[in-house]
């Protein structure tokens, strides 16, 4: 159960940095929806590096269970 939400929790995030490089990328104004986030929880730039952080490691968690680190099911 909690592999589960581990897993969902790391999806959302990785979901949220593709997006984030890509309005990076495509709007003219750079909108990084990362910092316009942590702006939204708190203006303390260690909520940035925490969100960054999270991102990179749900990230990294994600290709694990993409390319055989999953065990628990029959991918």
């Amino acid at each position: 159960m909690l592999n589960k939400i581990v897993e969902k929790i790391a999806y959302l995030l990785s979901a949220i940095g593709a997006i984030n490089w890509g309005l990076v990328w495509f709007t003219p104004t750079k909108f990084d929806l990362v910092v316009y986030l942590s702006n939204f929880i708190g203006q303390q730039p260690m909520v940035e590096n925490v969100l960054y952080g999270l991102i990179a490691l749900s990230g990294i968690y994600v290709l694990i269970n993409i390319f055989g680190g999953c065990t628990s099911c029959k991918c």
